[in-house]
């Protein structure tokens, strides 16, 4: 795992320095565009943090590691940045990575602000040393449940893959819509062909599919395959967990990617800050930034309000989320305890189901709020 540099603005003065140990996807078979807005949130911050003095005089710097999507990696990267001094860690988007980097940084004291993750169960137990941003899953697939029913969906087929987070938000999926008649049937891609799943599809008379699979693949070639089955016309094509976000969605899919609503963290119109911080980073991302960029921005905010008033001590750090307030890019910002949520947890950030607009695929289309 080799190190970045640190994020433009901050200058390199290593024992000056207050460090920020980051986790991110950077390379396959990790989400590399969300590594990628991610950590241009992350660097906009602190580039930002920099020019306005640091922390008490001290630059912030960024201390990047790549975990590719591997729990395994993630824990050896935690335990190679505790070791480097780092006082606090962030990032992460996915949610079993996130899982194994929270459990290896209590075990050793590190404080841990986790940036996108959903899945519920964070850790394993309660604990004081990390908290999150994202909402959790129950939360957001429970409103993505909400949209299926008001659209008149209520048989669904899920395309799955087995993995921890796809399993719970099929149960979530199931639990909430089984008290309202509905009903979900799983189709498990690892044994399935795209052409089978239109099969299977097709006899079970669904009337939407959800990805819950892998990016690009094998989400791609499934929604080309339904897309061009004349007997699924009818079908919607849903993607709860944002694959249509990434420009590299429809780049790669065109007209066919349209129209397939997931869930995204934006409220619907930005503030001052948010309006700011959107422009500087389609700047920097040369594009259009997703809702992970604003928490990659969010993530460095709380971090430097909460150096600033508590110092780099870890254990004061872990202290401070019970009494962080921060403007966020996407609202106000306070850590509370939230039953079933083991970890400090941001309660909520906004929802929304979107989906992007057929006649102009580079536009999104506000479909459900929760």
């Amino acid at each position: 795992m080799n190190p970045r540099p640190s994020s433009p603005g901050a200058k390199r003065t290593d024992e000056s320095s207050v460090r920020i140990g980051v986790l991110v996807p950077l390379t396959r078979p990790g989400w590399v565009e969300a590594g990628r807005h991610l950590l241009a949130g992350l660097e906009l911050a602190v580039h930002e943090v920099n020019d306005a003095g640091g922390i008490a005089g001290r630059p912030l710097d960024l201390v990047v590691r790549d975990t590719a999507a591997d729990p395994q990696r993630a824990a050896e990267a935690v335990d190679e940045l505790a070791r480097l001094g780092v006082a606090v860690l962030a990032g992460e988007y996915h949610s079993v990575v996130a899982r194994a980097a929270a459990a290896r940084a209590d075990a050793l004291g590190l404080p841990f602000l986790c940036s996108s993750a959903v899945l519920d169960a964070l850790t394993e137990q309660p604990t004081e040393r990390v908290a999150r941003l994202a909402p959790a899953q129950s939360r957001g697939w429970r409103v993505y449940a909400d949209f299926l029913l008001g659209a008149g969906h209520r048989r669904i087929a899920v395309a799955t893959q087995p993995s921890v987070y796809w399993a719970s938000g099929t149960r979530i999926l199931r639990d909430h819509l089984a008290p309202h008649g509905g009903a979900v049937a799983e189709l498990d891609v690892s044994a399935l062909t795209p052409a089978e799943v239109c099969d299977r599809l097709a006899a079970d008379g669904a009337t939407a599919l959800l990805l819950l699979v892998g990016h690009p693949e094998p989400a791609m070639p499934i929604v080309r395959a339904v897309r061009r089955d004349r007997r699924l016309a009818e079908v919607m094509i849903g993607a709860p967990a944002g694959q249509p976000e990434f420009a590299g969605w429809a780049t790669a899919l065109g007209g066919e990617g349209a129209a397939i609503p997931f869930l995204r963290y934006l409220p619907e119109r930005l503030g001052p800050l948010g309006a700011r911080v959107e422009a500087a980073l389609r700047e920097r991302l040369a594009e259009a930034p997703s809702f992970v960029a604003f928490e990659g921005y969010d993530t460095v905010a709380v971090l430097a309000d909460v150096l600033r008033s508590h110092g780099t001590d870890r254990a004061r750090i872990a202290g401070a989320w019970p009494r962080v307030e921060v403007e966020g890019t996407r609202g106000p910002i306070r850590f509370s305890r939230v039953p079933g949520i083991g970890v400090r947890q941001w309660a909520w950030a906004p929802i929304q189901v979107v989906d992007r607009d057929p006649a102009r695929p580079d536009h999104f289309r506000v479909l459900h709020t929760g």
